[in-house]
């Protein structure tokens, strides 16, 4: 048997929690501040949870600067469901929309809006080597478009936008799951971004959604009101029961965020700490990168090994080490270490210590 203090998570999501956080919770989960109730049990209409939920949705707010004229969402059933969700509240009958293929995540997120409307792909990785994200600059995206949907990083692939792709007018919608809260953003830049929470900011289940005003009313007539963004809006976020211990666990990863020194002081950490186990997958060939360096993830660094059976020993003897959940991502396979806003400095020195020791005893 293992405790927590023996194994580091590499989870891809969910994914590692800090750990003051779940201390706080697991302090506060029989009586929320003197209520005499467990969040887990407080009605979602009661004044003790509508301040939790009101002040996570400030505290998002504050820490990426989102504008007045952008409003914020609590959703339900994962990024998946925003898939369907985004087109059928954005996209009118007849209607273009252009989506860009980053891989596996930004196609999923394609092929399901094809059965709301012609879909055009405005640009794609096409299987290059190594992996890299065409240029904005490249990319065709009609005039006609509804809007243009990008994945800003891509867990499968370790694929990463590093900067705010600026289209002009054209709207710009964002799947921004795995990389929420883990640089800044500029807001403006984009008419929708959504993002699943259990990355960086929460559990599994949750979605933020920040949606410019000027799109709140753009729903097709016939969608019934659950699916609407606009009826999410005009109910306060409360047209059903929301996911209530899930945004109070946001809100403590806020909290966490905020002491940490924000978005901007996660960002410099977190390149820094991708850049250091980057240089040892490049120190020599037997480790690879499939990734172009001018779009690698700080939050999924994904490589192989010569062979799969050597991949297979690799993550066989980092288990016995308490180095867990380095498989990749089971469309490619592979090795994938997720360092996440609260994956510690420790796992990532216990990996890298690991990766050396394993290539010095298994070169050729």
């Amino acid at each position: 048997m293992r405790t927590r203090a023996q194994t580091f998570n590499f989870s891809g999501g969910p994914a590692v929690m800090p750990e003051s956080l779940l201390l706080r919770a697991q302090s506060e989960l029989l009586n929320w501040h003197n209520s005499g109730m467990s969040v887990l049990e407080m009605p979602f209409t009661s004044p003790h949870f509508i301040d939790i939920m009101t002040a996570a949705k400030q505290k998002i707010r504050d820490i990426l600067a989102v504008p007045s004229n952008y409003q914020i969402l609590f959703m339900q059933g994962g990024a998946s469901t925003q898939f369907a969700l985004i087109p059928m509240n954005l996209l009118p009958h007849g209607g273009h929309a252009t989506y860009i293929d980053s891989g596996y995540w930004s196609m999923k997120a394609a092929n399901e809006a094809k059965q709301h409307g012609t879909i055009h792909l405005g640009a794609s990785v096409n299987h290059a080597t190594p992996l890299r994200i065409p240029a904005s600059a490249d990319w065709v995206v009609p005039p006609q478009s509804a809007y243009c949907h990008i994945t800003s990083n891509e867990t499968t692939t370790g694929l990463a936008f590093h900067s705010d792709p600026k289209l002009g007018s054209m709207t710009l919608i964002a799947d921004m799951t795995s990389d929420f809260m883990s640089r800044p953003i500029c807001i403006e830049n984009y008419g929708v971004i959504y993002a699943g929470c259990q990355k960086n900011i929460g559990p599994t289940g949750l979605v933020i959604l920040i949606i410019r005003d000027d799109l709140i009313k753009k729903a097709r007539p016939e969608l019934p009101n659950i699916f609407s963004y606009q009826e999410h809006i005009v109910n306060n976020n409360r047209l059903n029961t929301p996911l209530t211990y899930s945004i109070y666990l946001t809100d403590l990863a806020c909290d966490w965020i905020i002491e940490q020194g924000g978005v901007l002081a996660l960002s410099h950490r977190n390149r820094q700490r991708a850049d250091t186990l980057y240089a040892l997958l490049d120190a020599d060939d037997f480790y690879s990168c499939p990734v172009d360096k001018c779009c690698r993830s700080m939050m999924n660094v994904c490589f192989n090994l010569a062979s799969t059976a050597l991949e297979q020993q690799f993550l066989s003897a980092a288990e016995q080490h308490g180095l867990l959940n380095l498989q990749g991502h089971k469309h490619l396979g592979g090795i994938r270490a997720s360092l996440y806003n609260a994956q510690t400095t420790e796992a990532i020195d216990a990996l890298m210590h690991f990766m050396e020791y394993f290539r010095a005893t298994h070169s050729r």
